[in-house]
């Protein structure tokens, strides 16, 4: 079989878990199974890295310093743990220093002109996955597996909606195909940064947070593999969040419908984009616990299970806002709803829920707290005329 597996941060994320993760690839390999490993920032990377670049906006370049001692840190007591005095040491630790040092000066220039652009944005995110995708590929070869790090800008090629990219798949495929489809037949284990991508002009984009999940599902459909494999810390998906629901258990297989709704409505374990490539070629996808990896798991297939189950799990988001449009001068009159909607898509927000009154004298949606203000400033440039003869 060939099989996509996509680590996340918390599992490459430590000494101990990259040993687990060594196990698992090589039992796959004596099973006969050819691998792809997709590899997440070690955990808590993407975040000081991100931090760092937004206080240089704010002139502050001690933060991203700081971070760059941190991640450092991280990834040297890999390196002394599996590499030391070993010919891989050296290289992959110049390496990592070079990224270091290219954040650095990303930094600098962040901090001078004050301003951070998505499209920099992008290119400091996906640092901390190509960090961990040449560390991993280092640690894999020290183990006798043959690997070869790649960085997904030359593999998935994207539209240039920064921060949220989108995969164009025929273009995706044609390079997926001429670059990991040699190193297959070289019995090497190629090992694919999570979470980026570039555009047709190779300029860095990213999928958005948790896109090591959808890098993972992208690249299975374009190079037609068998099954995905997901390995996260917890043991497949969950009946409810296990750190607000103890009791929570793992649900055995759902269908692509259900775990897309899961995902879409605030299940932590997959991205929400990521069933969509596999759902259109049918490709099975299971959820593994890197900790312990003889637990089934759950897998996610085209049909559900037939189980008699009215609720199989409850999932919950946070961090949003309400925002109601109401008023007598919305009663009978035509085009209202249209240029509501019209002035929210023109912000790029995601609306999550939308409902009206039967009187149409309201109409309510939601959308991520972090986007209202925004929301709420294209509403009252749109209905101005209507708020100033308080019809709105």
């Amino acid at each position: 079989m060939l099989i996509v597996m996509k680590f996340g941060g918390t599992s490459v994320g430590s000494v101990a878990a990259l040993q687990r993760v060594v196990g698992i690839i090589k039992k796959a390999r004596a099973q006969g199974d050819e691998v792809i490993v997709i590899v997440s920032a070690m955990s808590g990377v993407t975040d000081l890295l991100l931090n760092g670049a937004r206080q240089a906006e704010a002139g502050d370049v001690s933060t991203g310093l700081r971070a760059h001692e941190q991640i450092w840190a991280k990834h040297a007591e890999v390196i002394e743990a599996f590499l030391a005095d070993s010919r891989w040491q050296g290289p992959l630790s110049a390496e990592i220093r070079a990224l270091l040092d290219e954040f650095d000066s990303l930094c600098h220039s962040i901090c001078v002109l004050g301003e951070l652009t998505p499209r920099a944005l992008d290119v400091i995110a996906g640092m901390g996955e190509r960090m961990s995708a040449r560390q991993v590929s280092a640690v894999l070869e020290r183990h006798n597996i043959p690997a070869q790090a790649i960085d997904a800008t030359q593999l998935i090629i994207t539209d240039d909606c920064y921060g949220s990219a989108s995969p164009l798949m025929p273009h995706t495929a044609e390079h997926s195909q001429a670059l990991i489809n040699p190193l297959i037949n070289a019995g090497k284990v190629p090992v694919v940064t999570g979470f980026i991508g570039a555009t047709e002009q190779g300029i860095p984009t990213t999928l958005g947070r948790g896109g090591s999940d959808y890098s993972a599902t992208i690249l299975g459909r374009a190079l037609g593999a068998d099954e995905v494999w997901i390995w996260t810390d917890v043991n497949g998906v969950m009946t409810a969040d296990p750190r607000v629901v103890p009791s929570a258990r793992t649900i055995p297989r759902l269908s692509y419908a259900e775990v897309g709704e899961m995902a879409y409505f605030g299940a932590k374990v997959l991205h929400p984009q990521a069933i969509r490539p596999v759902r259109r070629s049918v490709i099975p996808v299971r959820i593994l616990n890197t900790f312990q990896p003889e637990h089934p798991g759950t897998l996610i297939t085209k049909d559900p299970d037939g189980a008699n189950q009215t609720v199989k799990a409850i999932t919950a988001i946070k961090g949003l806002s309400l925002i109601t449009i109401e008023g007598a001068g919305m009663i009978g009159v035509p085009g209202v709803a249209a240029r509501t909607f019209g002035a929210v898509a023109r912000t790029g927000t995601s609306v999550l829920m939308i409902s009206q009154s039967s009187s149409e004298q309201s109409i309510c949606f939601v959308v991520p707290s972090p986007e209202a203000a925004k929301v709420i400033a294209a509403l009252e440039q749109e209905m101005g005329r209507e708020l100033e003869r308080r019809d709105i």
